[in-house]
């Protein structure tokens, strides 16, 4: 969303203005006048993939190939918000599936992570809704997804634990065999 679109619900800026009023800020001071639109506007970006759809991202680049080998995209950063404390998380996905009959241009991968991200979230949903999406829609042999995160939740209220970082992983057909699973991860573990 471009700085200078009009808001989708211009009452969040209201909101923003009551909380920094209920702060006690003065939120007629200079540095404090724009704040509320200038928030407003980042929360419908950093949650615009509530209006995406994930599916067609990816049906807008399936091809017909014969190739039934693994193919990862690894290091796809994300960022996106905790749904519990509306704070920021942020890391790496890697996502990987097997053809079978139909591949997916590969920027759509991580336009695919992005989607999910892009919505209020906790990191195991994340994980098995891009993983779902994926396995639904190109029907691959299997799909792995494994994201590792940091919790700005975890990093700057709570525990306040500055070098913990949250792993989860999901898997589909035949990455749920002992053998294709470690391929997968040893890829993953090879930073060639």
């Amino acid at each position: 969303m471009k700085e200078a679109q009009i808001l989708r619900d211009p009452s969040l800026v209201m909101d923003f203005t009551s909380i920094l009023h209920k702060l006690g800020e003065d939120y007629s001071r200079e540095g404090l006048v724009k704040t509320p639109a200038r928030a407003a506007k980042a929360l419908e970006f950093l949650t615009q993939g509530y209006s995406q759809n994930p599916k067609e991202f990816l049906t807008s680049a399936l091809f017909d190939e014969d190739y039934s080998e693994m193919v990862i995209v690894k290091d796809i950063e994300l960022f996106s918000m905790c749904e519990h404390h509306l704070l920021p998380f942020f890391g790496k996905a890697h996502v990987a599936y097997i053809p079978q009959g139909k591949i997916v241009g590969l920027s759509k991968i991580p336009r695919l992570v992005d989607v999910f991200a892009r919505r209020l979230q906790v990191q195991e949903r994340l994980t098995t809704e891009i993983l779902n999406c994926l396995d639904e829609t190109l029907k691959p042999h299997g799909a792995a997804v494994v994201i590792e995160a940091r919790h700005m939740c975890m990093m700057m209220r709570g525990v306040q634990k500055q070098n913990s970082l949250t792993t989860t992983s999901a898997f589909t057909g035949v990455f749920r065999n002992f053998e294709t699973r470690n391929e997968f991860l040893n890829l993953l573990n090879s930073r060639h």
